[in-house]
């Protein structure tokens, strides 16, 4: 059984707070004299270079205040730009290359002002369009290869598109080779059979994407034009984006302007802002629109924002006060209260109460064993007077057989130990065993991943090899593994690019070849009446290597975001494994145990879904998850010490009982 705590709920990312009290919460309240504007971006504080006719910038500004807030300015100043001529910038701060030179930007607002300097090179150069970099992403843009459309496996109505993509020589293909070449017309590009569809010309299944005026629409024909240039192997590809600001404390029903940049292979940077993908990850909070305009809308929380490019992620956060008075706050006992007591201090949110001893004890007996107090255990507790009586609880009930039993059911469940038949008695009984000996000795978590995944022999000695009984085939191996102690969903890499992560065919393969040399050998075990299926689990001496099937490409174990390995054929690759996740630099192994632990306390993760940890749905609390995975660490990875930190917590000895201003909290 699982506790929900409303008076907890906003350590969702996507937390909604009922803003109905007895005094209206005043959000961000009055942030004083506006004392300064700024014109951003300026990362490197020299200005900003724009590079070709087709650069775009998108500016934001910001307006500073007395009270310390920051407020968006972008749609409210007026810009100006000297000489006249080099550049020009509209209303919403989007600036385009007139000529080469040198000009000012100044923006004004509320007898404020601020300039950027901006640099345009290379307008009159005939620089050829590039496929890969400049007119894939319009289709991403538009919904032209997305899964519904052209996209998709079959792809639509006779023209097929890569996935969002991820594959620009087999877009190339398609467009220009396919189809008997009617698809576009270097003679006459307008009359392009992909043009005409576009702008509405010729009847078009997806209907209208564009206007002939468009920034789209110019570079698909200047690139027709030009003869359909490919560009090479060498030309940069886009290594990462961000975006700025990267978050910004708002008020509810405002807004805030975002630049997304691309930075390239060859360290070469590019505003992408209208050419990224955005949406929020709660659409009752705020809404994106295809320009990065960010608007909140009533409800107070915190809001995240995926801007998607070519194949990269970043988001945005927004953080949105409900504002009412946070006072006496419970005391701090441990990390887990300061990152959580700051959260609703920043969000406005008053706390609910500390349980009372009844409430505490019923709880604490429900998650960490299972079950209930004795009516004889309450009386004892309540009557007792021990100011630590709550920690002794939560030590007495860790050090009970009744928590190994409870906590091994729950993992029997994640590493589907389960018997099918009478021959499977045995084995299952042994990992169930073995696991249960592990949490009620505290065996630690790196090592008792590193008994599974690394595990060789048969169930008679080596009770983890059961879990490969389920887990037959390697990419079962490799998606078990992310997704159950990495906190990741990588089964989308396996046949194309990941849409939502970084996760390519290569991270995909190069972390399969972890478990490329596992063997199965069948064995005949004493006492049962047929071949068991409990086989032995050896390691095959040899090169540890797996193929991508589409490049061909035989690559080395690699951990996911990591440099590949070399590793010597006669040993085994899966310990290699087991060494990069006990990794004190790792990012994925303790944060995955430490948030699957907290939703199972709190009834829903610091990242939600627990095992969906990713860059566009991050954390709801980034301080807490980071503080719990670095204790887990330096804990050299002990369960029962993380149990005990959550449940020794303020935090978790909350009243469930909801105030005025978290009863209506949904989640």
């Amino acid at each position: 059984m699982q506790v929900v705590f409303a008076a907890l709920a906003v350590m969702s990312l996507t937390t909604v707070v009922n803003a109905a009290a007895p005094a209206k919460p005043k959000g961000l309240g009055d942030p004083g004299a506006l004392t300064s504007l700024k014109v951003e971006p300026n990362l490197a504080k020299k200005g900003i270079t724009m590079r070709g006719r087709d650069a775009r910038q998108q500016l934001y500004i910001t307006g500073v205040y007395s009270s310390g807030q920051l407020r968006d300015f972008t749609h409210k100043v007026k810009f100006s730009v000297a000489p006249a001529g080099v550049l020009k910038v509209d209303a919403t701060g989007l600036a385009t290359p007139s000529a080469d030179g040198v000009a000012v930007v100044t923006a004004t607002a509320g007898g404020k002002s601020s300039t950027l300097k901006i640099t345009v090179e290379g307008v009159t150069r005939q620089i050829p369009i590039n496929f890969k970099n400049q007119i894939v992403p319009i289709f991403t843009k538009l919904g032209c290869n997305s899964g519904g459309c052209h996209g998709k496996a079959s792809g639509q109505n006779g023209f097929k598109l890569s996935l969002l993509g991820f594959y620009p020589g087999d877009d190339y293909e398609f467009l220009v080779k396919e189809g008997r070449g009617r698809r576009l017309s270097s003679a006459s590009p307008g009359e392009s059979l992909l043009l005409l569809k576009a702008v509405g010309r010729s009847p078009h299944g997806g209907g209208k994407r564009m206007d002939v005026d468009s920034h789209e629409y110019r570079l698909i024909y200047r690139w027709v034009e030009q003869g359909m240039p490919r560009g090479s192997a060498a030309d940069p590809v886009v290594s990462s984006i961000k975006c700025y600001p990267v978050t910004r404390v708002m008020d509810r029903g405002s807004d805030q302007q975002i630049t997304t940049l691309a930075t390239y292979s060859d360290g070469t940077v590019e505003d992408v802002t209208r050419m990224a993908l955005y949406e929020a990850n709660d659409t009752e909070m705020a809404e994106a629109t295809v320009t990065g305009l960010i608007k909140t809308l009533d409800l107070a929380g915190e809001v995240a924002i995926m801007a998607r490019y070519q194949g990269q992620v970043s988001t945005f956060r927004a953080t949105i006060p409900l504002g009412a008075t946070v006072a006496n706050l419970p005391a701090e006992k441990n990390l887990v209260d300061k990152a959580v007591f700051g959260k609703l201090k920043l969000l406005g949110i008053p706390a609910s109460p500390v349980a009372d001893d009844a409430t505490f004890l019923r709880r604490v007996y429900v998650d960490v064993t299972g079950g209930l107090p004795s009516a004889k255990e309450v009386a004892k507790f309540l009557a007792d007077e021990d100011p630590k009586k709550r920690d002794k609880a939560i030590d007495r009930l860790l050090d009970s057989s009744e928590y190994a039993d409870y906590f091994t059911n729950k993992w029997n469940m994640v590493l589907r130990n389960k018997k099918r038949g009478n021959d499977d008695t045995g084995s299952t009984y042994a990992f169930y065993r073995w696991i249960w000996n592990s949490l009620y000795n505290n065996k630690p978590y790196d090592e008792f991943v590193r008994e599974i995944i690394a595990a060789s022999g048969q169930w008679t000695e080596s009770p983890g090899v059961v879990w490969f009984r389920e887990v037959d085939q390697v990419n079962e191996q490799v998606e078990d593994t992310a997704q159950l102690f990495l906190g990741l969903r990588i089964q989308c890499a396996r046949c194309h690019h990941h849409p939502f992560e970084k996760w390519s065919q290569n991270d995909y393969y190069g972390f399969s070849a972890f478990f490329s040399r596992v063997t199965k050998k069948n064995v005949t075990l004493a006492g049962f009446s047929r071949q068991a299926r409990d086989r032995r689990i050896v390691h095959n001496p040899g090169a540890a290597t797996a193929k991508n099937p589409r490049s061909g490409d035989n690559l080395k174990p690699t951990g996911l975001g990591s440099p590949a390995l070399e590793i010597p054929a006669d040993h085994d690759p899966r310990q290699y494994l087991a060494d990069w996740m006990a990794r004190k630099d790792n990012p994925f192994f303790a944060h995955a145990l430490v948030n699957r632990y907290w939703k199972h306390f709190f009834d829903r993760g610091i990242v939600e879904p627990e095992d969906d940890m990713r860059a566009t749905n991050p954390p709801s609390n980034p301080e807490l998850l980071n503080g719990l995975a670095q204790h887990f660490i330096a804990s050299k990875f002990d369960i029962k010490g993380l149990v005990r930190l959550i449940c020794q917590s303020n935090t978790y000895q909350l009243s469930s009982l909801p105030n005025d201003y978290n009863l209506k909290d949904k989640q």
